[in-house]
């Protein structure tokens, strides 16, 4: 049985305009299934607006779907209260796109890895440092910089700090939404690596989000295809980028450096 189940999940939103609702209908996701087996990653691609944010933001339960349902480890957590979501969280985790603001500068790294370890463990106050150097060692920073705030880091280790952030709590699925699209082309690779590592030694499945068919092949298992809000292709990593089968994919694979 898959961990993750998508089962003809649609967003929908109907257009506005000063006077009100004109009729016209927006479809984000539309009748979208896909699935995701334990340990394994799952590549999600597309152009820009094609609907994969918002795919995302519903399987962790920040949009509403307007039908169909999210099915994690067997619960529906379409049907679930807000409440039991929040108990659930720590299950899923993402992370974004961009790390500096999805990093509260605030915050100092060691009081925001505290916080995320918390959801899982119940830490003594001086088992606290150890804990967080430790996971800072994993993600391939130095625990001498716990106490430093977000801005005194790069955007390749601000992200390394929002990937300890979302392991912290040991989740069962990590959902990366764009996570190397915003830094140096150097640092992708290195971020790619830390990722595919973590998933591998933690036992995670991890929903892959970009609009890089190349980098998804580098590290998915299965590739999604996504265009206008439907799945136009899906199959194995190999199968999909050596052998397209849909038009749409073709011209991704076409706009590769």
């Amino acid at each position: 049985m898959a961990y993750l189940e998508i089962r003809d999940a649609c967003v929908h939103y109907p257009v506005r305009n000063t006077w009100g609702t004109t009729g016209e209908v927006i479809k984000a996701v539309d009748h979208v299934s896909l699935s995701l087996e334990k340990g394994s990653i799952l590549g999600l691609v597309g152009e820009s607006g094609c609907g994969k944010s918002t795919l995302s933001r519903a399987i962790m339960q920040l949009q509403p779907l307007t039908s169909g349902s999210i099915i994690l480890n067997g619960t529906n957590l379409s049907e679930l209260p807000a409440r039991e979501i929040r108990r659930r969280r720590t299950d899923f985790q993402m992370v974004f796109q961009d790390p500096y603001a999805s990093l509260n500068p605030r915050m100092s790294i060691f009081t925001t890895l505290v916080e995320a370890l918390s959801q899982r463990l119940s830490l003594k106050k001086n088992e606290r440092e150890a804990a967080v150097a430790e996971l800072m060692n994993r993600v391939g920073l130095s625990p001498e910089h716990m106490y430093k705030y977000p801005h005194e880091f790069s955007g390749g280790q601000r992200q390394r700090i929002a990937i300890a952030r979302a392991i912290a709590p040991r989740p069962a699925l990590l959902l990366a939404d764009e996570p190397v699209s915003a830094l140096d082309v150097s640092i992708q690779s290195q971020i790619l690596n830390l990722l595919t590592d973590l998933t591998k030694q933690m036992g995670i499945s991890m929903l892959f989000i970009s609009h890089d068919l190349s980098v998804v092949h580098y590290l998915a298992d299965h590739i999604a295809v996504m265009q206008r809000g439907k799945i136009v292709e899906y199959g194995p990593a190999d199968a999909v980028f050596n052998h397209p089968q849909h038009e749409y994919t073709q011209t991704l694979l076409a706009a590769i450096p």
